[in-house]
Protein backbone atom coordinates (compact mmCIF):
# COMPACT_ATOMS: atom_id res chain seq x y z
CA UNK A 1 0.00 0.00 0.00
CA UNK A 2 1.18 3.44 -1.05
CA UNK A 3 2.07 5.75 1.99
CA UNK A 4 0.09 8.67 1.70
CA UNK A 5 -0.46 11.68 3.88
CA UNK A 6 -4.38 10.73 3.96
CA UNK A 7 -3.29 7.11 4.95
CA UNK A 8 -0.95 8.51 7.78
CA UNK A 9 -3.85 10.83 9.00
CA UNK A 10 -6.27 7.72 9.48
CA UNK A 11 -3.29 5.93 11.20
CA UNK A 12 -2.98 8.58 13.53
CA UNK A 13 -6.65 8.30 14.10
CA UNK A 14 -5.80 5.63 16.53
CA UNK A 15 -3.46 7.90 18.87
CA UNK A 16 -5.05 9.18 22.15
CA UNK A 17 -4.24 13.01 22.93
CA UNK A 18 -2.88 13.06 26.43
CA UNK A 19 -4.77 16.02 27.41
CA UNK A 20 -8.27 15.63 25.88
CA UNK A 21 -8.94 11.89 25.72
CA UNK A 22 -9.29 12.79 21.62
CA UNK A 23 -7.10 11.21 18.99
CA UNK A 24 -4.54 13.20 17.69
CA UNK A 25 -6.56 14.25 14.29
CA UNK A 26 -9.59 15.42 15.87
CA UNK A 27 -7.48 17.23 18.81
CA UNK A 28 -5.79 19.24 15.92
CA UNK A 29 -2.13 18.09 17.19
CA UNK A 30 -0.36 17.27 13.72
CA UNK A 31 1.22 19.55 11.62
CA UNK A 32 3.50 20.05 8.87
CA UNK A 33 3.34 16.53 7.70
CA UNK A 34 5.40 15.54 4.66
CA UNK A 35 5.85 12.10 2.70
CA UNK A 36 8.64 11.47 1.16
CA UNK A 37 9.02 7.94 -0.22
CA UNK A 38 9.39 6.10 2.46
CA UNK A 39 10.11 8.95 4.77
CA UNK A 40 7.40 10.80 6.87
CA UNK A 41 8.12 13.90 9.23
CA UNK A 42 5.37 15.69 10.85
CA UNK A 43 5.37 17.54 14.00
CA UNK A 44 3.00 17.28 17.33
CA UNK A 45 2.26 20.47 18.54
CA UNK A 46 1.53 20.63 22.20
CA UNK A 47 1.33 23.49 25.16
CA UNK A 48 3.96 21.69 27.98
CA UNK A 49 3.35 18.24 28.90
CA UNK A 50 5.99 15.83 30.84
CA UNK A 51 8.90 14.33 28.65
CA UNK A 52 7.74 11.11 29.83
CA UNK A 53 4.55 11.25 28.07
CA UNK A 54 6.16 12.53 25.30
CA UNK A 55 8.44 9.77 24.86
CA UNK A 56 4.87 7.41 25.59
CA UNK A 57 3.13 9.36 22.34
CA UNK A 58 6.09 9.20 20.13
CA UNK A 59 6.77 5.56 20.32
CA UNK A 60 2.65 5.07 20.02
CA UNK A 61 3.02 7.16 16.99
CA UNK A 62 5.87 4.33 15.35
CA UNK A 63 3.99 1.61 16.50
CA UNK A 64 0.64 2.66 14.63
CA UNK A 65 2.72 3.83 11.39
CA UNK A 66 5.15 0.91 11.13
CA UNK A 67 2.49 -1.50 12.11
CA UNK A 68 1.46 -1.05 8.42
CA UNK A 69 4.40 0.51 6.64
CA UNK A 70 7.20 -2.02 8.13
CA UNK A 71 10.04 0.26 6.68
CA UNK A 72 8.91 3.65 7.21
CA UNK A 73 11.33 5.92 8.28
CA UNK A 74 9.23 8.55 10.70
CA UNK A 75 11.01 11.97 12.16
CA UNK A 76 8.54 13.25 14.70
CA UNK A 77 9.26 16.69 16.49
CA UNK A 78 7.18 18.60 19.29
CA UNK A 79 6.44 22.38 18.75
CA UNK A 80 5.12 24.39 21.52
CA UNK A 81 1.49 25.52 21.09
CA UNK A 82 1.17 29.15 20.50
CA UNK A 83 4.79 30.02 19.63
CA UNK A 84 5.44 32.57 17.41
CA UNK A 85 6.98 36.16 17.49
CA UNK A 86 6.58 36.83 20.54
CA UNK A 87 7.08 33.08 21.15
CA UNK A 88 8.68 33.98 25.19
CA UNK A 89 4.96 35.77 26.08
CA UNK A 90 2.85 32.77 24.60
CA UNK A 91 5.04 30.30 25.82
CA UNK A 92 4.44 31.87 29.42
CA UNK A 93 0.72 32.01 29.13
CA UNK A 94 0.89 28.20 28.03
CA UNK A 95 2.30 27.15 30.82
CA UNK A 96 0.08 29.41 33.21
CA UNK A 97 -2.91 27.65 32.28
CA UNK A 98 -2.32 23.42 32.89
CA UNK A 99 -5.63 23.55 30.84
CA UNK A 100 -5.47 24.72 27.57
CA UNK A 101 -7.93 22.81 25.94
CA UNK A 102 -10.85 24.94 28.38
CA UNK A 103 -11.00 28.40 27.19
CA UNK A 104 -13.09 29.88 30.26
CA UNK A 105 -13.27 28.83 33.70
CA UNK A 106 -16.60 29.81 35.49
CA UNK A 107 -17.04 29.21 39.19
CA UNK A 108 -20.31 29.86 40.60
CA UNK A 109 -20.41 30.94 43.81
CA UNK A 110 -22.81 31.95 47.23
CA UNK A 111 -22.46 32.93 50.50
CA UNK A 112 -24.86 30.56 52.36
CA UNK A 113 -26.65 27.65 51.59
CA UNK A 114 -30.02 26.77 50.29
CA UNK A 115 -30.08 29.85 47.31
CA UNK A 116 -30.13 27.32 44.93
CA UNK A 117 -26.71 27.88 43.65
CA UNK A 118 -26.37 24.38 42.61
CA UNK A 119 -29.56 24.72 40.70
CA UNK A 120 -28.35 27.73 38.97
CA UNK A 121 -24.94 25.99 38.25
CA UNK A 122 -26.34 23.42 36.47
CA UNK A 123 -28.99 24.95 34.53
CA UNK A 124 -26.15 27.84 33.51
CA UNK A 125 -24.12 25.21 32.17
CA UNK A 126 -27.08 23.74 30.23
CA UNK A 127 -27.88 27.11 28.92
CA UNK A 128 -24.48 27.89 27.62
CA UNK A 129 -25.09 24.53 25.95
CA UNK A 130 -28.31 25.01 24.11
CA UNK A 131 -26.81 28.51 23.03
CA UNK A 132 -23.85 26.49 21.17
CA UNK A 133 -21.13 25.85 23.43
CA UNK A 134 -18.80 23.15 24.44
CA UNK A 135 -19.85 22.98 28.16
CA UNK A 136 -18.82 21.04 31.22
CA UNK A 137 -20.03 20.89 34.58
CA UNK A 138 -17.69 20.04 37.75
CA UNK A 139 -19.41 19.59 41.18
CA UNK A 140 -16.66 21.05 43.00
CA UNK A 141 -19.30 21.05 46.11
CA UNK A 142 -17.59 18.03 48.20
CA UNK A 143 -19.56 18.25 51.21
CA UNK A 144 -22.94 18.22 49.07
CA UNK A 145 -22.52 16.85 45.89
CA UNK A 146 -26.22 17.23 44.18
CA UNK A 147 -25.50 16.84 40.27
CA UNK A 148 -25.67 13.08 40.67
CA UNK A 149 -29.56 13.68 41.69
CA UNK A 150 -30.30 16.93 39.50
CA UNK A 151 -28.88 15.31 36.27
CA UNK A 152 -30.22 11.79 36.50
CA UNK A 153 -27.18 10.26 37.11
CA UNK A 154 -27.58 8.65 40.53
CA UNK A 155 -26.02 5.35 40.67
CA UNK A 156 -23.63 5.56 37.75
CA UNK A 157 -19.92 5.47 37.70
CA UNK A 158 -17.05 7.06 35.75
CA UNK A 159 -14.79 4.41 34.50
CA UNK A 160 -10.69 4.65 34.54
CA UNK A 161 -8.97 4.36 32.09
CA UNK A 162 -4.91 4.09 31.62
CA UNK A 163 -3.55 6.90 29.36
CA UNK A 164 0.05 6.62 28.87
CA UNK A 165 0.76 4.90 32.24
CA UNK A 166 -1.44 6.97 34.00
CA UNK A 167 -4.49 6.46 35.50
CA UNK A 168 -7.48 9.14 33.97
CA UNK A 169 -10.74 9.38 34.63
CA UNK A 170 -13.91 9.44 31.93
CA UNK A 171 -16.59 12.07 32.98
CA UNK A 172 -20.13 11.31 32.95
CA UNK A 173 -22.55 12.64 29.94
CA UNK A 174 -25.42 14.41 30.57
CA UNK A 175 -27.87 16.16 27.91
CA UNK A 176 -24.66 15.64 25.98
CA UNK A 177 -22.62 17.65 28.60
CA UNK A 178 -19.50 15.99 30.47
CA UNK A 179 -19.83 16.08 34.32
CA UNK A 180 -17.92 14.81 37.39
CA UNK A 181 -19.05 15.09 40.79
CA UNK A 182 -18.12 13.36 43.89
CA UNK A 183 -21.17 12.15 44.58
CA UNK A 184 -21.04 9.57 41.37
CA UNK A 185 -17.67 8.31 43.03
CA UNK A 186 -18.76 8.11 46.63
CA UNK A 187 -21.73 5.47 47.84
CA UNK A 188 -25.26 8.19 48.20
CA UNK A 189 -25.49 7.95 52.09
CA UNK A 190 -21.90 8.48 52.62
CA UNK A 191 -21.10 11.08 54.53
CA UNK A 192 -17.99 13.49 53.08
CA UNK A 193 -15.66 13.85 56.04
CA UNK A 194 -12.76 15.16 54.59
CA UNK A 195 -9.92 17.99 55.68
CA UNK A 196 -8.32 20.67 54.19
CA UNK A 197 -5.33 18.81 52.51
CA UNK A 198 -7.70 15.85 51.33
CA UNK A 199 -10.71 18.84 49.65
CA UNK A 200 -7.66 20.13 48.18
CA UNK A 201 -6.29 17.07 46.41
CA UNK A 202 -9.85 15.80 44.86
CA UNK A 203 -10.41 19.14 43.55
CA UNK A 204 -6.79 19.11 41.00
CA UNK A 205 -7.68 15.54 40.68
CA UNK A 206 -10.84 16.64 38.77
CA UNK A 207 -9.22 19.21 36.87
CA UNK A 208 -6.02 16.87 36.04
CA UNK A 209 -7.25 13.95 36.13
CA UNK A 210 -10.46 13.62 34.56
CA UNK A 211 -10.14 13.60 30.74
CA UNK A 212 -11.37 16.67 29.35
CA UNK A 213 -12.89 17.22 25.93
CA UNK A 214 -12.04 20.88 24.12
CA UNK A 215 -14.68 23.26 26.23
CA UNK A 216 -15.59 26.85 25.74
CA UNK A 217 -16.62 26.82 29.77
CA UNK A 218 -16.14 24.59 32.50
CA UNK A 219 -18.69 25.67 35.34
CA UNK A 220 -17.55 25.30 38.47
CA UNK A 221 -20.62 24.59 41.65
CA UNK A 222 -18.61 25.66 44.82
CA UNK A 223 -19.85 24.69 48.11
CA UNK A 224 -21.23 28.29 49.77
CA UNK A 225 -19.15 30.19 51.76
CA UNK A 226 -14.96 30.97 51.59
CA UNK A 227 -13.15 28.21 52.46
CA UNK A 228 -10.50 25.42 51.52
CA UNK A 229 -12.15 24.33 48.20
CA UNK A 230 -12.39 28.04 47.20
CA UNK A 231 -8.93 28.84 47.83
CA UNK A 232 -7.90 25.79 46.03
CA UNK A 233 -9.67 26.49 43.08
CA UNK A 234 -8.01 29.88 42.62
CA UNK A 235 -4.78 28.02 43.49
CA UNK A 236 -5.14 25.48 40.49
CA UNK A 237 -6.26 27.49 37.73
CA UNK A 238 -6.96 30.72 36.23
CA UNK A 239 -10.74 31.29 36.71
CA UNK A 240 -12.06 33.65 34.09
CA UNK A 241 -14.71 34.95 36.29
CA UNK A 242 -17.39 34.68 39.21
CA UNK A 243 -21.03 34.21 39.03
CA UNK A 244 -22.80 35.36 42.01
CA UNK A 245 -26.11 33.73 43.43
CA UNK A 246 -28.46 35.09 46.10
CA UNK A 247 -32.11 35.23 47.12
CA UNK A 248 -33.36 38.96 47.54
CA UNK A 249 -33.40 38.69 51.18
CA UNK A 250 -31.06 40.80 53.31
CA UNK A 251 -29.46 38.05 55.39
CA UNK A 252 -28.47 35.93 51.85
CA UNK A 253 -26.95 39.64 50.81
CA UNK A 254 -24.94 40.18 53.59
CA UNK A 255 -23.51 36.40 53.32
CA UNK A 256 -22.99 36.95 49.32
CA UNK A 257 -21.19 40.50 50.13
CA UNK A 258 -18.77 38.10 52.37
CA UNK A 259 -18.37 35.59 49.26
CA UNK A 260 -18.03 38.18 46.40
CA UNK A 261 -15.14 39.81 48.22
CA UNK A 262 -13.14 36.28 48.41
CA UNK A 263 -12.93 36.81 44.73
CA UNK A 264 -12.42 40.80 44.55
CA UNK A 265 -9.19 40.11 46.85
CA UNK A 266 -5.85 41.71 45.38
CA UNK A 267 -4.00 38.70 45.54
CA UNK A 268 -6.93 36.72 43.85
CA UNK A 269 -7.89 39.46 41.33
CA UNK A 270 -11.13 37.22 39.81
CA UNK A 271 -13.44 39.17 37.94
CA UNK A 272 -17.58 38.84 38.96
CA UNK A 273 -19.21 38.43 35.60
CA UNK A 274 -22.53 39.13 37.54
CA UNK A 275 -25.59 38.12 39.93
CA UNK A 276 -27.99 35.99 39.74
CA UNK A 277 -30.89 36.69 41.95
CA UNK A 278 -32.77 33.72 42.90
CA UNK A 279 -36.05 32.96 44.40
CA UNK A 280 -37.10 36.61 43.38
CA UNK A 281 -40.97 36.13 43.44
CA UNK A 282 -43.83 34.09 43.28
CA UNK A 283 -46.57 33.34 40.93
CA UNK A 284 -49.45 31.24 41.29
CA UNK A 285 -50.15 29.40 38.35
CA UNK A 286 -53.76 30.82 38.35
CA UNK A 287 -52.80 34.16 38.03
CA UNK A 288 -49.34 34.12 36.60
CA UNK A 289 -49.15 38.09 36.06
CA UNK A 290 -49.20 38.58 40.25
CA UNK A 291 -45.66 38.43 41.46
CA UNK A 292 -45.68 38.14 45.08
CA UNK A 293 -41.80 38.64 46.61
CA UNK A 294 -41.95 36.53 49.63
CA UNK A 295 -37.92 36.89 49.74
CA UNK A 296 -37.85 40.40 49.81
CA UNK A 297 -37.20 42.24 46.57
CA UNK A 298 -33.78 43.66 44.91
CA UNK A 299 -31.26 41.60 46.46
CA UNK A 300 -29.76 40.94 43.25
CA UNK A 301 -29.59 44.48 42.20
CA UNK A 302 -28.31 45.83 45.18
CA UNK A 303 -25.18 42.85 45.13
CA UNK A 304 -24.59 43.91 41.93
CA UNK A 305 -24.23 47.68 42.75
CA UNK A 306 -21.53 46.75 44.93
CA UNK A 307 -19.77 44.61 42.61
CA UNK A 308 -19.62 47.14 40.10
CA UNK A 309 -21.24 44.53 37.71
CA UNK A 310 -24.52 43.65 36.47
CA UNK A 311 -27.48 41.68 37.16
CA UNK A 312 -27.23 38.39 34.94
CA UNK A 313 -31.05 37.12 35.78
CA UNK A 314 -33.69 36.88 37.89
CA UNK A 315 -35.23 33.60 38.49
CA UNK A 316 -38.58 32.74 39.99
CA UNK A 317 -40.12 30.29 42.56
CA UNK A 318 -41.76 27.54 39.87
CA UNK A 319 -42.45 24.25 41.19
CA UNK A 320 -40.66 22.97 37.54
CA UNK A 321 -37.79 23.89 39.30
CA UNK A 322 -37.59 21.81 42.08
CA UNK A 323 -39.23 18.85 40.29
CA UNK A 324 -36.62 19.15 37.73
CA UNK A 325 -33.64 18.68 39.92
CA UNK A 326 -35.35 15.89 41.72
CA UNK A 327 -36.18 13.88 38.63
CA UNK A 328 -32.97 14.94 36.87
CA UNK A 329 -34.51 16.92 34.52
CA UNK A 330 -33.49 20.43 34.40
CA UNK A 331 -35.95 23.13 34.02
CA UNK A 332 -34.31 25.08 31.13
CA UNK A 333 -34.64 22.35 29.01
CA UNK A 334 -38.11 23.35 28.77
CA UNK A 335 -37.26 26.50 26.37
CA UNK A 336 -40.80 27.48 26.24
CA UNK A 337 -41.75 27.88 30.10
CA UNK A 338 -41.08 31.36 31.50
CA UNK A 339 -38.16 29.46 33.93
CA UNK A 340 -36.84 28.05 30.76
CA UNK A 341 -37.09 31.17 29.82
CA UNK A 342 -35.07 33.04 32.35
CA UNK A 343 -32.22 30.41 32.44
CA UNK A 344 -31.49 30.94 28.87
CA UNK A 345 -31.67 34.79 29.35
CA UNK A 346 -29.06 34.13 32.06
CA UNK A 347 -26.56 31.94 29.93
CA UNK A 348 -26.92 34.68 27.06
CA UNK A 349 -25.61 37.51 29.65
CA UNK A 350 -22.99 35.03 30.86
CA UNK A 351 -21.81 34.82 27.61
CA UNK A 352 -21.80 38.61 26.88
CA UNK A 353 -20.22 38.99 29.93
CA UNK A 354 -17.61 36.65 29.40
CA UNK A 355 -16.87 38.22 26.38
CA UNK A 356 -16.48 41.99 27.22
CA UNK A 357 -14.62 40.51 30.29
CA UNK A 358 -11.52 38.75 27.60
CA UNK A 359 -11.88 41.77 25.47
CA UNK A 360 -11.35 44.28 28.15
CA UNK A 361 -8.95 42.84 30.77
CA UNK A 362 -6.08 40.68 31.41
CA UNK A 363 -6.40 36.56 31.70
CA UNK A 364 -6.40 35.80 35.05
CA UNK A 365 -3.46 34.07 36.71
CA UNK A 366 -3.05 31.19 39.18
CA UNK A 367 -2.77 32.77 42.91
CA UNK A 368 0.46 32.24 44.33
CA UNK A 369 -0.21 33.03 47.88
CA UNK A 370 0.96 30.67 50.35
CA UNK A 371 -1.96 28.99 52.49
Amino acid sequence: MEMTTARLIALLKQVPDPLTGQDLVTALRIRDMKVEGRSVSFALEFPKIEDETKMQLLARCNEVIQKEFPDADVNIHFLLQGAGPKGADRQSQAEEHPLPHVQNIIAVASGKGGVGKSTVSVNLALALKALGARVGLMDADLYGPSMPTMLGLKGQRPKVVEMYGKPRIQPLEAYGMPVISLGNIIEAEQAVVLRGPRLAAIIRQFFFEVVWPPLDYLVVDLPPGTGDIQLTLVQTVPVTGAVMVTTPQEVALADAIKAMNMFRVPTVNVPILGVVENMSWFSPPELPDRKYFLFGKDGGKKLARMANTVLLGQIPIVEQVREGGDTGRPAVLDEASEVGKAFLEVGKNVMRQVAIRNETLEPTRVVRTQT
